[in-house]
C-alpha cells in the first residue's frame, strides 16, 4: 500500500457505503473492499457518471432505480 499516493476515481459500495479508489489507483482500494467484505456492488462517486458494477459476475449492471 501506497500512504499518500494519488488515487483516480472513486467508486461506492452499494451495499454499505463505502467510498474506495479504482483499480487505476496504486491502492485499488474499491476491489479490496470488495475481496474482504463480499459486497459486489459499486457505482462510480464521481460527478455525472451513472454507472454500476457486479464484481462477482465482472459486469456492468443496468440501474433499473431510475
Amino acid at each position: 500500500m501506497k500512504i499518500g499516493a494519488a488515487w483516480v476515481h472513486l467508486r461506492m459500495c452499494l451495499q454499505c457505503g463505502k467510498v474506495g479508489c479504482c483499480d487505476n489507483s496504486p491502492n485499488r482500494h474499491a476491489s479490496a473492499h470488495f475481496e474482504e467484505s463480499g459486497h459486489p456492488l459499486i457505482r462510480s462517486a464521481e460527478p455525472h457518471e451513472e454507472w454500476l458494477w457486479c464484481y462477482v459476475d465482472a459486469i456492468p449492471v443496468v440501474d433499473v432505480r431510475s
